[in-house]
This record gives C-alpha cells, structure tokens and sequence, in this order.
C-alpha cells in the first residue's frame, strides 16, 4: 500500500494511507501452506527442568537439523502438571512425518535422550495437535519482542455449523479490534481434518505486554461498541452464541529462556 500511495495524487493518496490504517493486521503476502503442530507434555513430577535442559541443549538444534521449525516454547503461569507447550512447522505433513522419523533415527538425539532418562522418564504424557493457518492470520513468524511479553494460547468450540462464522467475525473485526485495545495477533489456526472437533474449533496465540495489561485491553475490547454489534450481528445471524458454553479456554504462559519467540 505504501508504494501504491506514492504514485497517487492529493487526496486519493490520503485516502489510500487511510485504509491501510485502519484494515487491521496485515496477514501473510502469499498463503502460508505448513503444517504446524502444538505440542504439549506432562512433565514426570520433578522433571520439568530437566525437560527444558534437554530441549535447549539438544531438541530444537536437532529438530531444525531435521527440517522441523522451532516456532516458540513456553510454559503456563500456572503449572501444576509441570505443561510444555510448544509449536513447530514443516512445509507438510507428509515432511513433518519424515522429519520426526529422521530425528528419532539420529544417534546425537539417542545418545541425548538417553543420558536425560537415565534416572527416568522425563515426559508422563504428551498431546499433539495439528494446525493449518487461516486466511486472516498475521504471517506467522518466530522472533523475539524489544520488552518481556506474556503469551495466551485460546482456544475456541463452536455451536455446531458456526466455524465459519466465527472466523468471520475474526477476520471482520475481532482481529483489528484486538490491535485496537493493544493486544498482539500472532497466529491463527483451524485444525487438519480428521481430527476431534476439527470442524469446530479455532486456536490462535496473541501476546501482551503483561497479565495486567491483558485483562486491561480485554475490559476495554468487551466494552467497545464495534465488538457488542459485531458479536450482536453474528449471533442474530446464528440463532444464539457461536461458541458453546464451556468453548472459550485460555492459557496464559511465560517464554522458556530458550523459545525462539519470546
């Protein structure tokens, strides 16, 4: 937009800087096809140090050696079962299962593995979820802020039929209104099919400067008129709320010293 408006005359290029003002978050120049996946391990009780070690000083140098992108490790302001959530990408699945055969086959990684579990098991449990990006979502890059940040990792379940409106409203308005009230929009994501509730929930990362300041531009952003008619329309347009009554969660979480976001 700024190299269009230099080429414009008088007002046509005052409008022009305008709209690109106030569209909201730019999203990604040309689509972004990877296949991303969140993460998350149960850490055995009194491991969870030790996990981190191991990711720091072995995982995310082998998993890039492997073509797995690091996007960002952290771990939830709350952590009573000892969580590690963690993103990475390939450009496919099809790359991503090939990537992890070739990793798990590597012998720096046996000879790491096995030296951390050599007093046992560092990992009780481990989910994994895997991602496609929307249409609306910011380019989706790792990188490290000027100042400390918290993240929030949300995740949304949609009333049956409803994820598409939901999305809508996002790229419509929740995202620029989210920007508006000095919140960060980071990533968007709908889950791969096949997947539970894969036609019914949307994940997405944001960022703050800090838990105070999150609940501050939340109070802000839930009280702006521009969200209460956004949310009225699409929930006249629905018949009822797009999310069920328990779909909103939320995690907030601080970087790991090694994240490659934080």
């Amino acid at each position: 937009m700024k190299a269009l408006s230099m080429k414009l005359p008088g007002q046509i290029a005052m409008c022009a800087a305008l709209i690109a003002s106030t569209v909201g978050p730019a999203v990604a120049a040309e689509p972004d096809t990877r296949c991303y996946e969140l993460r998350v391990y149960y850490a055995a009780e009194g491991k969870l140090e030790a996990l981190n070690a191991r990711f720091r000083d072995h995982t995310c140098k082998l998993f890039e050696k492997h073509g797995l992108a690091n996007l960002g490790y952290w771990t939830p302001t709350d952590n009573p079962e000892r969580k590690l959530y963690y993103v990475i990408s390939a450009p496919s699945r099809e790359a991503r299962d090939a990537s992890f055969k070739a990793f798990g086959a590597d012998s720096a990684w046996k000879e790491a593995f096995a030296a951390s579990e050599k007093d046992g098991k560092l990992v009780a449990k481990m989910e994994s979820t895997f991602l496609h990006v929307t249409d609306y979502s910011p380019a989706i890059e790792a990188e490290i802020g000027d100042e400390p940040r918290v993240f929030e990792l949300r995740t949304y379940t949609t009333t049956d039929g409803n994820l598409d409106r939901l999305n809508a409203r996002f790229r419509d308005h929740t995202l620029r209104l989210f920007e508006k009230h000095g919140m960060t929009n980071l990533a968007y994501w709908t889950l791969d099919e096949g997947q539970p509730d894969a036609d019914k929930t949307l994940v997405y990362l944001l960022s703050h400067a800090s838990a105070e300041a999150r609940d501050k531009s939340f109070d802000a952003f839930r009280q702006d008129p521009d969200w209460v008619a956004a949310k009225t329309a699409s929930e006249t347009a629905a018949g009822g709320s797009l999310t069920t009554s328990d779909g909103v969660k939320s995690v907030m979480m601080i970087p790991t010293d090694y994240s490659q976001s934080r």
